[in-house]
């Protein structure tokens, strides 16, 4: 048995057991990847696969219960490559950190800024992506931190902690008569057609839910995955946005109104990381710039608890 015949393994069940799609992600020809699953299986005298002809269909028994055997090793096997990596090379290496459009674009600037002049030799990678794939790349080990506010808490394999508190705004073009109101009400929202974020992105169910809640219809005529297109469309006159309120942008978005509200209620974005695998030191610095009251000791605790 060794670290490839099992990376083989977590990479056939990652791609649908599409051995072909496997042995590229791998770099190796499929019939080494066949290969390497047969001597496995020999060396265990168990089948790991289903199969029909020479295609592999899921897995047996068996291979569902050394799969998480595997995920395991593999993680640790990673971990153990870190913490030498802690200890000899303590400012160099890849951050991959995963995060929505509105967390990448207002919120982490200054914190990436403070970070590189810290480690100046680490390559910090952003990947954008929705909440539910940020939660997927954790899990798969493809980022090693999560921004985001939703999906991150529902992941029992995932450690959250809380990153920041925001509330939607109502973002209009200039002289709309919204401004002129002293208080926004959903009743008065209801009476307009809104442009928001789509279904999973930014609180869209904060937004659903307080209508809902006041069997009021929202007139949602378009709907977006981030805040600058809501507010492109907001200043063509398309529609009322909302927004979360760290979107807006003073300088640039002069040509719009930031009008503050809580009737949407409050949103919490967090920061998660896979439970088990251990960041390098300067992960952990990472987090702790975004979050100065997060105790980074608890959260190895709970993330990895045999630390």
């Amino acid at each position: 048995m060794n670290f490839q015949q099992l990376r083989i393994i977590r990479e056939t069940v990652r791609q649908n057991f599409n051995l072909t799609e496997a042995s590229a992600a791998l770099y190796t020809s499929q019939s080494g990847v066949s290969k390497h699953i047969k001597d496995l299986e020999d060396e265990l005298g168990v089948q790991l696969f289903v199969r029909k002809g020479k295609r592999l269909l899921g897995l047996t028994e068996p291979g569902q219960s050394l799969l998480s055997i595997v995920e395991r090793m593999l993680v640790d096997a990673d971990n153990i490559k870190r913490l030498a990596d802690d200890f000899n090379k303590v400012d160099e290496g890849t951050l991959t950190i995963a995060t929505t459009h509105t967390q990448a674009r207002y919120v982490l600037p200054p914190i990436v800024n403070q970070f590189k002049k810290l480690f100046p030799k680490v390559h910090l990678v952003l990947q954008q992506a929705s909440p539910v794939e940020i939660a997927e790349m954790l899990l798969q080990g493809e980022a090693d931190i999560g921004i985001a506010t939703e999906s991150l808490t529902t992941e029992e394999n995932l450690a959250s902690v809380p990153y920041y508190e925001w509330h939607h705004s109502i973002i209009t073009p200039k002289d709309h008569p919204l401004t002129k109101l002293d208080t926004l009400s959903l009743e008065v929202l209801a009476e307009y057609p809104l442009i928001t974020y789509h279904g999973g992105f930014t609180g869209r169910s904060k937004i659903d839910k307080a209508f809902d809640d006041a069997h009021l219809h929202a007139d949602i005529v378009m709907s977006a995955l981030d805040a600058d297109v809501i507010k492109t469309y907001v200043e063509l006159n398309m529609g009322v946005g909302i927004v979360n309120d760290v979107a807006y942008d003073n300088d640039k978005d002069y040509r719009l109104e930031q009008l503050k509200t809580e009737i949407f209620g409050v949103n919490t974005t967090w920061i998660a990381v896979r439970k088990g695998h251990l960041l390098r030191g300067y992960g952990y610095e990472f987090i702790s710039l975004c979050s100065p009251q997060t105790n980074i000791r608890e959260l190895k605790k709970v993330a990895y608890p045999e630390e």
